[in-house]
């Protein structure tokens, strides 16, 4: 019998990439720890052992946390110090953030303290890494982070866990019991040793983790937006004239001009296009939903860029406090300050939701017996006693009302914590999370876009659509049939939207145009 190799992460002295995040926390991938790595940790170790020896004060190794920084801590007391920590800061309240987060958050902070600047020993981090590989997945809540000093309370209930306490997320969502799940799994309890807590803790790692999820995401959902543009376009008799390169040349924005190129390849070889390209009747200009597609969807990747160079130099970052330098000094930083990704996911929730509102533009011109060039109200071929898709564009506009709302920047809603030491945080794991929405409501409105857009190419027959319409209509007939009496359209939306957030769909347009930008 064959067995299925899984892949392999090794986290090296310079981290790890995107993509191997991506494998651990959406794949199955095993998780390594490069020996040199090891070395590195127990270099800045050793600094710590002296650092207790001579017994000054250091800020999390012989003094208390926050407010309590000026607080001296017996040495005796110090791995109790390290312990309490955890279990204060486990103070999430909430629904339990999904598997593949805090696969993220745990594979990150890995990473940081890897990088052999967070004075912990190595048996610690392989701790945490046997965790990830024996699928052990902390429960933790959706509240209880402000994004500085880093995202204190998920990566504390992360923690717990290693210490045999808190919960484990099951597969059904529910919560089991920490000290159960390590002995199914086979492993034992830690316990922590002077600066571990303080370093299990002290870290950007959950909202980086969302963040290049996030970048993931988006960068497909911007090029399924091209997508069903097109097939928007094409259905409503639209010109393809207004993507032609030599426009977008002379306004130089990247994205714009990739935009642009993907959807004038996408309604090339099609009957209905050419049933109309020569027609003086034809509108000398098209509404701004249908020409200005590249500008908007340009936008967004362009921020995407931006936002994917943030988060790349945050993957190359020590984000901990305090840190130990190779010359032996340990040193307090603000670098767990999440204002960087806090910034960055605003930004990018804006860009995606302007995305969707500009689908949602199209569809309602789709359904819309005045302005979508003789197709049927709301695309149904009986409207009157059938409504056709009349509701889906209700929900869209619901969406994009919740995505405006969205919209909102988390990371100026700054509030001071820890008796004003904490004076100014981030929300950055509040953007991130929102962001995140985002994303999947404009999942949704693509979805709408695609199931709008292939009914009324369908309803262009005998006209023969695009090859990228083809293949549309080849993805979703099943799930859409002809066009004619109404359907239960909920399935139908879901099934749209498992369409533009996989990879088949958009594989089999490239297979017939080439690669999307």
């Amino acid at each position: 019998m064959s067995t299925v190799t899984r892949p392999v992460v090794t986290v090296t002295p310079t981290g790890i990439t995107p993509a191997d995040l991506i494998a651990v926390a959406r794949g199955n991938a095993t998780v390594t720890l490069d020996p040199a790595t090891l070395a590195a940790m127990a270099t800045s170790r050793s600094i710590v052992d002296r650092i207790e020896e001579t017994g000054r004060p250091v800020y999390g190794v012989s003094t208390g946390f926050g407010a309590l920084a000026t607080t001296f801590v017996a040495p005796e007391r110090r791995a109790e110090l390290q312990h309490a920590l955890i279990r204060s800061h486990a103070a999430g309240v909430g629904a339990p953030m999904p598997r593949e987060v805090v696969r993220a958050m745990m594979l990150l902070r890995i990473r940081s303290l890897a990088l052999g600047h967070s004075g912990v020993r190595p048996e610690l981090v392989q701790a945490l890494v046997d965790l990830l590989n024996a699928d052990v997945t902390p429960w933790v809540p959706e509240h209880g982070s402000l994004g500085a000093s880093g995202d204190l309370a998920p990566l504390a209930h992360c923690a717990l866990v290693l210490l045999g306490e808190g919960w484990v997320l099951e597969p059904d969502g529910g919560r089991a019991d920490a000290a159960d799940a390590l002995r199914t799994a086979g492993l034992r309890p830690v316990t922590l040793a002077a600066k571990e807590g303080l370093a299990l803790v002290n870290g950007t790692d959950g909202m980086l983790g969302m963040l290049l999820l996030a970048i993931a995401d988006a960068g497909h959902l911007f090029a399924m937006a091209d997508v069903t543009a097109a097939l928007a376009i094409e259905a409503m008799l639209g010109s393809d004239r207004p993507f032609l390169p030599e426009l977008h040349s002379i306004r130089p924005h990247p994205g714009q001009a990739v935009s642009a190129a993907n959807i004038h390849r996408l309604l090339q070889g099609s009957g209905i296009m050419d049933s109309h390209r020569d027609d003086l009747a034809h509108a000398v200009q098209d509404a701004y939903s249908m020409r200005c597609a590249p500008q908007v969807a340009g936008a967004a990747r362009d921020t995407l860029g931006f936002v994917t160079d943030v988060a790349a130099r945050e993957l190359v970052s020590v984000v901990d406090n305090p840190v130990v330098l190779p010359d032996g000094r340990v040193e307090s930083t603000g670098n767990f300050h999440g204002a960087p990704l806090g910034f960055a996911a605003d930004f990018l929730a804006i860009a995606a939701a302007e995305v969707g509102a500009i689908a949602e533009r199209r569809v309602d011109r789709l359904l819309d017996v005045t302005r979508s060039r003789d197709l049927p109200a709301f695309l149904s071929p009986d409207a009157g006693v059938n409504s056709g898709l009349m509701i889906a564009q209700y929900t869209a506009a619901g969406i994009v009302a919740e995505n405006r709302r969205l919209s909102a920047p988390a990371s100026v809603d700054s509030l001071p914590t820890s008796g004003m030491q904490e004076d100014h945080v981030s929300m950055g794991w509040a953007a991130t999370r929102k962001l995140r929405t985002v994303l999947d409501n404009l999942t949704s409105l693509l979805a709408v876009e695609l199931i709008a857009g292939v009914r009324g190419l369908q309803l262009r027959a005998p006209l023969t659509p695009s090859p990228a319409g083809r293949a549309a209509l080849a993805a979703v007939r099943g799930f859409v049939g002809e066009p004619g009496p109404d359907i239960f359209l909920a399935p139908a939306m879901e099934a749209a939207r498992a369409v533009v957030a996989g990879q088949e769909l958009r594989a089999a347009i490239e297979a017939e145009v080439g690669p999307l930008g």
